[in-house]
C-alpha cells in the first residue's frame, strides 16, 4: 500500500532551521510554568537536577533512534513513515488517526491558549477574546508555512534565537542579580522510587516534541546527515537550557515556593527584579508558545500528506501547491480543527486523555527500528550506538512513562487508549474500500 514515490516538496530546510525546529518545538511553555512537579516529588536540590538531566538522557535516546530512522528513511511523514514500515500500514495509520483528532492539533490548540493567555497578562482580554487570538494564532501561523517551507522555518528559526537568547538572559540575570537562596544541607524528606518515577515523567512530557523534525525530511537539504545532527544538537541544547533554568529558579526561590508554583519563572523574576518582573516572563513566554506553535503548525500536515499519497487518506490531501510546494489541503485542514478545539474548549480533556499513548508509540518505534536493523535493504547513513541496547532501554523507558500514567489515573488513561484504538476499525474499512476500487480500475483496463 505504501507508496515508493511521493510528490516533490521544495527542500528548504538547513542544519540551522532544523536545529531550531527541534529546540523551539521542545521548549514551549511548560519550562517557564510548571516545574513543580518535579520539584515537589524529589525534593532535593541535587536530586531534581539529576530529574532533568535523565530526562534529556531520555529523549536523546529517542532522538538518536529516530535520528538513525530518519538517515534509512528520510521521506516525508517521520514516525507515520516508520512505523508503517516497520510493522505495517496500520501501525502508521493509528499515530497519524491520534495525531490529527487528539495529539497533534490538541497540542497545537493548547499551546495557542497558553500563548493567548499570556499574551492576556499584557494586554487584557476576557475568555472569548482569548479564544479568538489563540485560533488567531493558529490562522496566521498556518498562512506562513501555506505560502512556503521557507517561510515557516525562517520565522521558526528566528523565534528560536530570540527564545534561547532570553533564556540566557534570565539565567545569567538570576545569577548575578537575583538573591541567593540558603539550601538546607540535607533535604527534608526523601523521594521515593514512585515519585522519582513520576518527577521523570513530568520532564519528559516538557522535552515533547522532538521527533517532529522528521516529519519535514522530504523539505530538508540532505535529510539522512541534517536531521540526525538536528535531533542530537536540539536535544543537548534544550537539556542545558532546562538544567540551567531549573538551576536559576533554585538560586533565586525556596524549594517549597518552586514546589507549589505554578508561575514559576513570574515568581523568579520578581525575585530578581521586583514588581515588573512577572510582565517581562510573560512576554518571554509569549515568545517561547509562538515559537513552539509554529514548529508544530508546520510539522503535522506533512504526515497527513504522507498518508494521502499512501492510500490511507482522501486523495486530495495528498497533493502539493503547484506555486508554494507545501502541503497545502493538509495544512488547511489541520488549522480547520486546531481552530474547532480552541474554540469549543475540548482541547483540554482530549490531550490529557490520549498525550501518553504517545509514548506508546515510541516504544513500538524503538522495537521497530531492531527490526528494520534484519532487512538487508535497511542501510542508514547514520547508526545510533550501543547496539540493541538502546532502542530495548528507551521502549522500557517510554512503556515505563504510559504505564506510570494509566496507574495514576486509569479511567482517563483507558479512555483516550479506546480513542486511539477506534483507528483500527476505520483502518480496516478504508483498506477494504481501497482494495475494492482498485480491483475496479484493474478489471476496467
Amino acid at each position: 500500500m505504501l507508496h515508493a514515490q511521493r510528490s516533490a516538496l521544495r527542500a528548504a530546510i538547513g542544519p540551522l532551521q532544523a536545529t531550531a525546529m527541534v529546540v523551539g518545538t521542545i521548549i514551549g511553555a511548560s519550562i517557564f510554568v510548571q516545574p513543580s512537579m518535579v520539584t515537589g516529588a524529589v525534593p532535593s536540590v541535587a536530586g531534581i537536577i539529576v530529574v532533568w538531566l535523565l530526562a534529556g538522557l531520555i529523549t536523546l535516546g529517542g532522538s538518536l533512534i529516530a535520528a538513525e530512522l530518519a538517515a534509512a528513511l528520510p521521506s516525508t511523514g517521520g514516525v507515520y513513515v516508520y512505523l508503517a514500515r516497520a510493522f505495517s500500514p496500520a501501525f502508521g495509520f493509528l499515530w497519524g488517526w491520534a495525531m490529527f483528532w487528539t495529539m497533534h492539533t490538541g497540542i497545537i490548540a493548547a499551546i495557542a491558549m497558553v500563548f493567548a493567555r499570556y499574551l492576556g497578562v499584557l494586554v487584557p482580554m476576557n475568555d472569548v477574546a482569548l479564544r479568538f487570538v489563540a485560533a488567531g494564532a493558529v490562522i496566521v501561523l498556518s498562512v506562513v508555512n501555506y505560502v512556503g517551507v521557507r517561510q515557516g522555518s525562517g520565522l521558526q528559526t528566528a523565534l528560536t534565537i530570540a527564545k534561547v537568547a532570553a533564556i540566557a538572559i534570565v539565567v545569567i540575570a538570576a545569577f548575578v542579580l537575583g538573591p541567593r537562596v540558603s539550601v538546607p544541607p540535607h533535604p527534608a524528606a526523601s523521594a521515593s522510587a514512585r515519585g522519582f518515577l513520576l518527577a521523570i515523567a513530568a520532564g519528559l512530557f516538557a522535552f515533547g516534541g522532538w521527533h517532529m523534525v522528521t516529519y519535514a525530511a522530504g523539505e530538508t537539504i540532505r535529510p539522512e546527515r541534517t536531521i540526525p545532527r538536528a535531533l542530537v544538537l536540539g536535544t543537548v541544547t534544550v537539556t542545558l537550557c532546562y538544567v540551567l533554568l531549573n538551576a536559576a529558579y533554585l538560586h533565586v526561590l525556596p524549594m517549597a515556593r518552586v514546589a507549589g508554583s505554578s508561575r514559576i519563572a513570574a515568581d523568579a523574576a520578581d525575585a530578581v527584579l521586583g514588581r515588573g518582573g512577572a510582565a517581562l516572563m510573560a512576554a518571554l513566554v509569549v515568545v517561547s508558545t509562538f515559537g513552539a506553535l509554529s514548529g508544530i503548525v508546520l510539522a503535522g500536515p506533512r504526515a497527513y500528506l504522507a498518508m494521502a499519497q499512501d492510500g490511507l487518506l482522501f486523495r486530495r490531501l495528498g497533493e502539493v501547491h503547484p506555486r508554494y510546494l507545501t502541503p497545502h489541503r493538509a495544512i488547511v485542514l489541520q488549522a480547520v480543527w486546531a481552530c474547532l478545539l480552541v474554540l469549543t474548549g475540548t482541547y483540554g480533556v482530549l490531550v490529557a486523555r490520549v498525550i501518553y499513548t504517545e509514548w506508546v508509540f515510541f516504544a513500538l518505534m524503538a522495537i521497530g527500528l531492531m527490526t528494520l536493523r534484519r532487512r538487508a535493504d535497511f542501510r542508514p547513513a547514520f547508526r545510533a550506538p550501543l547496539g540493541a541496547a538502546l532502542p530495548l532501554a528507551f521502549a522500557a523507558a517510554a512503556l515505563l512513562v504510559a504505564v506510570n500514567q494509566i496507574a495514576a489515573a486509569p479511567v482517563e488513561s483507558l479512555t483516550g487508549l479506546l480513542l486511539v484504538l477506534l483507528g483500527w476499525p476505520v483502518f480496516v474499512l478504508w483498506s477494504r474500500r481501497t482494495a475494492t476500487r482498485t480491483e475496479f480500475v484493474a478489471n476496467a483496463d
